[in-house]
């Protein structure tokens, strides 16, 4: 999607803003004893309270508001009757739709106390997301944003999964552009154009480098390929001359 008017930026930014509110409070009601199904339904109160409804369920049938990754699972996890258990490593991704319009955010939470390295681990998943970040600019390739996040986790001994990528948003969950890597990709040779609409979300790991089910029947959940912690954190944005206009902040 490329922004074509004040009302559509305005209608973005409205949705954006609800997701990062509900990551926000679902965050917040982070604690052990709580299960991921009572964590899902404090982010569909906030959502339908505010005129939105659940963008995995809208357009994927996804069981659940929204997707909660606990420890082993990487992405995609299902709510449901696990129960929250302190050191554990919390992926909460919400995206949902608006008067026609999506937005889509997630962040990684560690439950204390935990270990020093996933402290480190979340802490640097926020900086792999800010590092791919300051590469978005009208004109520059996209092939930066993934350079970035590569060196930034080669720098700090991390690795990324490398078939969890970006993607376009705006007027559907998914369009484009398609695929775009958060990882770095010679084939990667398109260029931001002002206007565009699409998320940056970095998968940082600690030794992960590829996201498959886990043949249990399930056919949503993902999980780490070598199993490692992995913490995701993603924004919504459109590329500008002056840089990124983040659309999923919570203020």
């Amino acid at each position: 999607m490329i922004v074509s008017s004040e009302d559509e930026l305005d209608k973005l930014k409205a949705i954006g803003r609800l997701c990062a509110r509900a990551v926000e409070l679902m965050g917040k009601s982070l604690e052990p004893g709580i299960t991921t199904k009572e964590l899902d339904d404090i982010g569909r109160r906030l959502l339908e309270e505010n005129g939105a409804q659940s963008a995995p369920e809208f357009c994927y049938q996804f069981p659940g508001a929204t997707c909660i990754s606990v420890n082993e699972e990487v992405a995609h996890g299902i709510p449901g009757d696990r129960v929250i258990q302190a050191g554990d490593l919390v992926n909460i991704d919400v995206s949902a739709v608006k008067d026609g319009f999506f937005g889509d955010t997630g962040s990684s939470f560690a439950v204390p106390p935990v270990k020093r390295e996933i402290e480190k681990l979340v802490r640097d998943g926020r900086r792999a997301l800010w590092t791919g970040l300051q590469q978005v600019k009208t004109g520059k390739p996209m092939a930066g944003i993934g350079n970035a996040i590569g060196a930034f986790a080669k720098k700090n001994r991390y690795t990324l999964i490398t078939n969890l990528a970006s993607h376009g948003v705006g007027r559907s969950l998914h369009e484009e552009p398609s695929e775009l890597p958060t990882w770095p990709d010679p084939d990667e040779t398109r260029t931001m154009e002002e206007g565009l609409v699409f998320t940056v979300e970095p998968f940082l790991s600690l030794g992960a480098t590829w996201a498959e089910d886990g043949g249990n029947g399930d056919p949503w959940t993902l999980y780490g390929d070598p199993r490692a912690p992995t913490v995701q954190f993603e924004h919504t944005i459109v590329v500008t001359r002056n840089g990124p206009l983040i659309l999923t902040l919570a203020e």
